[in-house]
């Protein structure tokens, strides 16, 4: 069976601002991913080291102003729906396989390095910036927040500089 054609992506971003309008209505908050990630890591580290854990004043700080586990986090169960509406999805448009896209001119070792280390930079990035593409930049924007327009323009500004080095991974 063919996989059904991708949505106009036009189309898909206005309803993306619908969804992240319905969000700010309801919850009173936006939309974001890197806050689920780290609800998860935070859990690790609880788990897998208590002492640590318990000795660390980022993590006291973190407990303080998230009692419980730090599962018990809006974003981690939107990280949860996210990825089962994205199962759903790929369901419905008859798009579920184990494949790895790449460019013609890429090993997928490469690729996989590539993921892995653009992942983990821009998961320090929005860290350090208190927050991705979805927190802080598009709920941001979505309040009008100086802050959110600076982190838009920074990576879609950086992005347009890096890609120069990589594009020809990506095109025959």
């Amino acid at each position: 069976m063919k996989p059904k054609a991708y949505m106009n992506p036009y189309l898909a971003g206005l309803f993306l601002g619908f969804v992240l309008l319905a969000t700010i209505y309801v919850t009173g908050r936006g939309l974001g991913a890197s806050g689920g990630v780290k609800a998860v890591a935070l859990y690790g580290v609880e788990q897998v080291a208590p002492e640590h854990w318990n000795n660390t004043e980022y993590y006291a700080n973190y407990q303080q102003s998230n009692p419980g586990s730090p599962l018990n986090t809006w974003l981690f169960y939107e990280i949860i729906g996210v990825l089962i509406g994205a199962f759903f999805s790929g369901v419905i448009s008859n798009r579920i396989a184990l494949k790895l896209e790449k460019g013609p001119r890429i090993q997928s070792k490469t690729r996989i390095i590539f993921a892995v280390l653009g992942g983990a930079l821009f998961g320090l990035g929005s860290q350090l910036g208190r927050g991705c593409t979805s927190g802080s930049a598009l709920s941001g924007m979505a309040v009008m927040s100086f802050g959110g327009i600076i982190t838009m323009f920074a990576i879609f500004g950086s992005a347009y500089m890096v890609a120069w080095f990589f594009r020809k991974l990506w095109i025959s």
